[in-house]
């Protein structure tokens, strides 16, 4: 089936498990067909696309790279292909495109152009870690990396308990792998002890993948340790007087 001409939202996996247990065959038949990626790192796109299917031919595709360092004003003609009539995919280095990603600039762009843009299905770590911890899944959201420093993160953890307080919200942030063990600290140390927390690590590694939800109570004296791995944190205040307290 000819793909469409249109700006694809192509999920990429975010553990090393199979291509096959994440990504659905659609989209690999979609992949096979475009010769333009916009991606956040070129030599991932590369290995990412061999696990798809290992007889791509790289050589015959052109990688715009969209990153940190990338000029914005560039981002435009990355889309030139797409009006000259051939379909572009966009690329994270792991999950959803355009989610805690550097390539909803592109998409920006390409709504501003009225330009089509299709989103694929595929692995999105936030969604994933959030369907899977029993936390309030009607009302959450997403801040990326909190501060560094001690105090700064803690001051932070404790304004966004209160307002998951307040809006019944369930907070949800990231950390480099090798400060997870820090992070966990200041969460048990800060948070209030009847708040819930879960820690997600390696959401869909199918030896290693770990998703733990308890109040910060059971977490203080609980064994678990976190690893320098990718994980993400989310935390949640239960309303005693509407929600049922296990």
């Amino acid at each position: 089936m000819k793909i469409e001409t249109a700006l694809y939202l192509i999920p990429v996996g975010i553990s090393d498990g199979p291509v096959a247990d994440v990504i659905p065959q659609a989209n690999i038949d979609i992949i096979r067909q475009i010769h333009y990626f916009i991606v956040e790192n070129v030599r991932t796109a590369r290995r990412f696309l061999k696990k798809v299917d290992k007889d791509i031919d790289i050589s015959a595709i052109t990688f715009f790279e969209l990153n940190g360092h990338t000029d914005p004003m560039a981002v435009s003609s990355y889309l030139d292909p797409l009006r000259e009539g051939n379909p572009v995919g966009i690329m994270s280095e792991a999950g959803c495109p355009g989610i805690a990603d550097p390539g909803a600039l592109a998409v920006r762009q390409a709504q501003h152009k009225s330009l089509r843009v299709i989103p694929l299905v595929g692995p999105s770590s936030i969604l994933l870690a959030l369907m899977a911890s029993g936390l309030n899944g009607q009302n959450f959201a997403f801040h990326g990396y909190l501060p560094v420093e001690n105090t700064e993160r803690e001051q932070k953890l404790r304004e966004l308990e209160n307002q998951s307080s307040r809006n019944g919200m369930t907070q949800i942030f990231i950390e480099t792998p090798y400060r997870n063990a820090r992070m966990a600290e200041s969460l048990f140390k800060t948070l209030k002890p009847d708040t819930l927390l879960c820690i997600a690590e390696n959401i869909t590694d199918p030896f290693n993948e770990r998703i733990v939800t308890k109040t910060i109570r059971e977490w203080r004296v609980s064994k678990f340790e976190t690893g320098k791995v990718p994980a993400i944190f989310l935390f949640y205040c239960l309303n005693p007087k509407k929600e049922l307290k296990i």
